[in-house]
């Protein structure tokens, strides 16, 4: 029997996805080649080398160049992030019309604002036909996918996992005491919220006398914003690794994100067992989040509320900030590699 061929398309490739590649391969012994971007990226990612796994530089190809690769793969199936590059739309049409699935991953959640309106309906008949499958993350990315004009049947889940194993197996006897600290991971950027953040952090130190450090993990524009702030320690992107040692100072994980689709760093932090403190414009809360059982919400683009709930947690006694901490470690394995390339390669199965 031939290996599975499997052919991405990507955008930015990010560290998440490398567990998913490695389960393709070492589970069900699969051939991977991974087309990516490899200019203007947002993080500084370099992929590890992996046995079955092929790397190839997105800028190296153009559309022709693109689709006699893909024919040289013969893939047996092919992801492909969304539809903003037009040359692997080229690529993938052709291969749709000779029966070969193509999977879209989609994280875009419904919203039901008048620009998904209008794409709901220009979907179908424009993009449709470069696709056979949608890969959500989950159920607002769900109804995304329908609206579309994706069928029941051609949608699949769990597109977006931590790497389970480096944030929860390895760290399965990770003690979850009361530190008195609250992290952030992610882009310095307004979409992110880290503005919000620093003006709500400064709230939780005049307003309500906060003795807690505030750590963040990244870079981007609000860098020097974040570095002027007595008790913000900073630290660059840095490998899963060292992300787990430096969290190991925080109780609480904030993402304050004034839109994001979804958030793999929320099941990250729930997997090493932090409370959680999350904007009510994270996707990811739908599955590994539940108000004031695992953490808190506040109102979107509100450092006041922001900063209340900071307090909030801050004079929590050790008890219930325990219990909090437990249950962000329970809900934490609702998705995981495993079941990631499962429901992949269950279309052709």
């Amino acid at each position: 029997m031939n290996k599975i061929a499997i052919l991405y398309l990507y955008s930015e490739l990010v560290g998440y996805q490398i567990p998913i590649f490695k389960e393709y391969v070492s589970t069900y012994g699969a051939h991977v080649h991974v087309v990516s971007w490899d200019k203007n990226k947002l993080k500084p990612y370099i992929p590890p080398p992996i046995d079955g796994v092929v790397y190839y530089k997105r800028s190296k190809y153009t559309k022709s160049d693109l689709l006699a690769l893909a024919n040289k793969i013969n893939p047996d199936i092919i992801y492909v992030s969304g539809w903003m590059d037009k040359d692997y739309l080229y690529v993938t049409r052709l291969f749709v019309k000779d029966g070969i699935p193509v999977v879209a991953g989609i994280d875009d959640k419904w919203k039901g604002n008048f620009r998904q309106k209008v794409g709901s309906i220009v979907f179908p008949f424009m993009y449709k036909r470069y696709f056979t499958h949608a890969w959500v993350s989950g159920p607002q990315q769900y109804e995304y996918a329908k609206r579309f004009g994706f069928s029941n049947n051609e949608i699949i889940f769990d597109f977006l996992s931590a790497n389970t194993k480096v944030f929860y197996q390895d760290n399965i006897d990770l003690k979850t005491d009361k530190l008195n600290a609250f992290i952030y991971v992610g882009n310095f950027r307004a979409i992110k919220g880290t503005d919000i953040l620093t003006e709500a952090y400064l709230l939780y130190k005049s307003k309500y006398r906060g003795s807690w450090k505030l750590i963040c993990v990244g870079n981007g524009e609000h860098f020097e914003l974040l570095n002027k702030i007595d008790g913000i320690k900073l630290y660059p992107f840095c490998s899963e690794r060292k992300l787990i040692e430096i969290s190991k100072a925080a109780s609480v994980f904030i993402l304050p994100s004034r839109n994001d689709q979804w958030g793999v760093v929320v099941q990250e932090f729930s997997c090493l067992g932090k409370a959680l403190l999350l904007s009510e414009n994270v996707g990811a809360r739908s599955t590994f989040f539940i108000n004031k059982y695992n953490g808190l919400m506040f109102k979107n683009n509100c450092a006041e509320d922001l900063a209340k709930k900071m307090f909030e947690f801050s004079e929590m006694n050790d008890v219930d900030l325990l219990k909090i901490q437990k249950n962000s470690r329970a809900l934490s394995l609702k998705m995981t590699p495993e079941s990631s390339a499962a429901n992949f390669l269950s279309i052709i199965l």
